[in-house]
């Protein structure tokens, strides 16, 4: 587990740089809103779920109840959904890590584990879940000193949620940057897109993840057919 943990950590560096970044930011905001830095780390070992997290803090510092709470949090976290459903097959070998796969499953989580291949002599399943287990490490690490700086520092904290956006943006460029292929990409922009033209900002998440998932169903040969022809450019090349 060790040469694990070791061999993961290199791959979950960018997330340990937006995690510390971002959950600095919700400790930041959680300690401003009341909730003092014992909730903020309890929200991020047991809910972790990054931009419902800064969301819940308005929702409970409002009184909201807990079944409204439950519908708002199924709604924006419902892509997770769809995340989960490409890697049933992959997760049915990891035992008793499989909940805590299911659980650890962000949105960087599951950016890495889409990408990442165990380096030689590594096991495969104690590789992956070295990086999950990794990445909610940095979310509480974050939360944990963010709760303290706003304990301690007094400043305006308007706009700092901005920052999980910020992540998204940087994940997608990595991915952008790591991909051969781009049909992914360009299926999620234009998916978007539209479903913010005709539903609205409120309510594009249900639809535009519904039309990505069409589309990479109808686009998936020509998808793995271009990533396969990339890889073997690149071991040509290599070998050259």
């Amino acid at each position: 587990m060790k040469k694990a943990l070791k061999a993961a950590f290199p791959f979950t560096v960018p997330v340990m740089l937006g995690y510390i970044s971002v959950g600095i930011a919700f400790g930041l905001l959680a300690e401003k809103s009341g909730l003092n830095f014992f909730w903020a780390l309890l929200m991020s070992l047991a809910i972790y779920a990054g931009s419902m997290q800064f969301i819940a803090i308005n929702l409970i510092v409002s009184g909201m109840g807990l079944v409204e709470i439950g519908l708002m949090t199924l709604f924006v976290n419902i892509r997770h959904l769809f995340y989960g459903l490409s890697f049933i097959d992959r997760f049915k070998t990891m035992g008793r890590k499989k909940l805590y796969m299911i659980f650890s499953l962000s949105d960087e989580t599951y950016s890495l584990l889409c990408a990442a291949e165990a380096p030689e002599g590594i096991n495969s399943d104690q590789f992956l879940f070295s990086i999950s287990l990794l990445n909610q490490i940095y979310w509480l690490i974050g939360t944990l000193l963010g709760s303290m700086a706003g304990n301690l520092i007094k400043f305006n904290t308007a706009g700092i949620d901005f920052a999980m956006t910020a992540l998204f943006v940087v994940i997608f460029i990595e991915q952008w940057k790591s991909f051969k292929t781009h049909i992914p990409a360009f299926i999620g922009i234009v998916a978007t897109i539209v479903s913010l033209v005709i539903f609205g900002p409120d309510n594009l998440i249900v639809p535009s993840m519904g039309f990505i998932l069409v589309a990479l169903a109808m686009f998936k040969k020509r998808i793995e057919a271009e990533d396969s022809q990339s890889s073997k450019g690149d071991v040509i090349n290599n070998e050259s």
